[in-house]
């Protein structure tokens, strides 16, 4: 038994000709977020500590469709979810339509601590913030160059393809090539089988307002209890259908599967192809990284002295040239 720790910043259509300028500043985030996430277990940070902290700092990257970086709805606004949750206790909290709070995870862990509930959203949950005295920024902090032509060019692809009826529950690659980069997440288990996950995310482009994804949904998105600690990307309604965090917990638990076994059927036969991804650790510090799209984001490491950082399959960057590494 050992510390583990994975984290994914978006499971999608990512194309192997995504240039340089598009997949560097990525991959340095991850391998960035990746040795906190490492300091921090070595320093005996209990798990729920650790997968804030990474995840706060995936959501303070532009890069990632999270926090600074969230995608526009089809009004050219941000509406931000995240969870967390605790593998020991099973506590957990989420929020949904943030505009203004800077770290959304941060919130859901207060919602979890703080109030007799799981889960706030929109105004309520902004109302929260207010209460709570977290950091809050004007709406417009969020609007990036980038999601904002991420958006018109969503919205031109989907206006060419159904001019009558839009599909909001399909992203259209953009010219770019990267519309689906994006929610991030992040599992962790320390040496003792402590467990927790978090999940953070600005949902999908173009999406009608109003929409909530699988990323604050517990059990579908979000996992952890004394088994596994799980955290899903890719199209909300179909992870939402397949309750994907949760099933791999179950299957474990009830079939006595193996973390990686488990995870590989829900992604592999339980959701349809080109649509999700997630990582996973397990109380014996077991990590698994699992997909049906082209391509993830993702970063792992292990006490074990095992790591990898990659975005499409086979193609570990564990010897990739990081600056500070």
């Amino acid at each position: 038994m050992g510390w583990a720790i994975a984290i994914h910043c978006g499971a999608g259509e990512i194309p192997r000709t995504l240039p340089p300028e598009r997949t560097e500043p990525r991959l340095e985030g991850l391998h960035h977020c990746l040795q906190i996430g490492v300091k921090a277990l070595r320093a005996k940070l209990p798990p729920l500590d650790v997968v804030e902290l990474v995840v706060r700092e995936l959501e303070n990257s532009p890069f990632f469709n999270a926090g600074r970086g969230s995608v526009l709805t089809s009004k050219g606004t941000v509406e931000m979810d995240a969870c967390i949750m605790d593998g020991n206790t099973k506590n957990c909290g989420a929020v949904s339509g943030l505009s203004t709070v800077v770290n959304a995870v941060s919130l859901a862990r207060l919602v979890m601590e703080k109030t007799p509930h799981i889960y706030l959203a929109f105004d309520g949950a902004e109302a929260f913030a207010r209460e709570q005295g977290v950091e809050t920024v004007d709406a417009s902090y969020f609007i990036t160059p980038d999601n904002v032509e991420r958006l018109k060019q969503t919205k031109e692809a989907a206006n060419e393809i159904q001019p009558i009826q839009q599909d909001f529950l399909q992203e259209i690659p953009t010219a770019n090539g990267d519309s689906q980069i994006g929610t991030v997440g992040c599992v962790a288990v320390d040496s003792q089988g402590n467990l927790a996950a978090a999940t953070s995310t600005g949902g999908l482009v173009n999406k009608m307002l109003g929409r909530i994804g699988d990323t604050p949904i517990i059990g579908a998105g979000t996992y952890a209890n004394h088994l596994c600690a799980v955290s899903a990307t890719g199209i909300g309604e179909a992870i939402v259908k397949a309750t994907v965090a949760r099933d791999v917990a179950a299957l474990m638990e009830y079939k006595g599967l193996s973390l990686k076994e488990a995870a590989a059927y829900v992604i592999h036969e339980c959701v349809p192809k080109d649509n999700a991804g997630l990582v996973a650790v397990s109380a014996t510090g077991e990590v698994t990284i699992q997909y049906n799209t082209i391509g993830m984001f993702r970063a792992c490491e292990t006490e074990d002295g095992y790591s990898e950082i990659g975005i499409w399959p086979s193609s570990s960057l564990e010897n990739y040239r990081f600056e500070n590494s």
